[in-house]
């Protein structure tokens, strides 16, 4: 096996590298954009690796995926010198798996009902801590993504206003896959103009947009992501 804490350290330079040429290209900070590794198709001793090299935001999918890697990480051997992992739950949650996975994860990014919003409300409102989440936004308009519409977002504002278990932090979307990433540029443009919108509605500041993954997040970036989500990048060339 060859050694894939190397070619990790490389493929995150070369992500990392990446990502400030985008925000340079956006005239942002770097320390604007949070990389989020999507750990989804590697080993827990793959993403236990991570945190030395620098990442500490991981994303997973499925919440027993999420459950599974969090308790490895946290059995791990860790130096006190490096932060514990935080943990972004970036597919759909079902309402039955909210007890378990909310107190493991730092934000939900696929918010996409209101009833999973109204139960993630009742569990914040329980527990005495609002639950951080983003709104997940079908901009492309696929069949096949969840999500709100983009015309039924403006709606929500008085009833987003009025949930004190939550935290209402961005929005989330997905772009349809174009062998132009360039083409998914009208996607985040529309979320950035949404959240926009929303916050002059609430007056919330909604500071995040997780918009872009391996393919397009560079575009992302120029349109305002905060979050990007990457993983078959990172991770490729991996034996383990």
């Amino acid at each position: 096996m060859t050694d894939f804490r190397a070619k990790l350290a490389e493929n995150l330079a070369a992500v990392n590298d990446r990502i400030a040429a985008a925000c340079a290209r956006a005239g942002r900070s770097r320390a604007e954009v949070t990389l989020v590794a999507v750990t989804k198709t590697v080993s827990p001793d793959v993403a236990a690796v991570l945190p030395a090299l620098g990442v500490l935001d991981f994303g997973e999918s499925r919440p027993q995926e999420l459950w599974k890697k969090a308790s490895h990480l946290a059995g791990g051997q860790r130096p006190p010198t490096i932060p514990p992992a935080r943990w972004h739950l970036i597919g759909h949650l079902q309402r039955n798996k909210i007890d378990r996975t909310i107190p493991l994860v730092t934000l939900v990014h696929s918010v996409d009902s209101e009833r999973v919003l109204a139960a993630l409300n009742e569990f914040g409102l329980k527990s005495g801590s609002p639950v951080p989440v983003l709104l997940e936004v079908n901009c492309s308009r696929e069949e096949a993504k969840g999500g709100f519409a983009p015309a039924a977002v403006p709606p929500l504002a008085d009833t987003l206003m009025s949930l004190a278990g939550v935290r209402i932090d961005g929005l989330m979307t997905m772009a349809a896959y174009h062998d132009d990433p360039q083409l998914c540029r009208p996607t985040f443009a529309e979320l950035r103009a949404i959240r926009d919108d929303l916050r002059t509605r609430t007056g919330l500041p909604l500071p995040h947009l997780s918009a872009g993954m391996s393919h397009d997040f560079e575009v992302a970036i120029e349109e305002g992501a905060t979050l990007v989500r990457v993983g078959s990048t990172l991770f490729e060339g991996l034996d383990s």
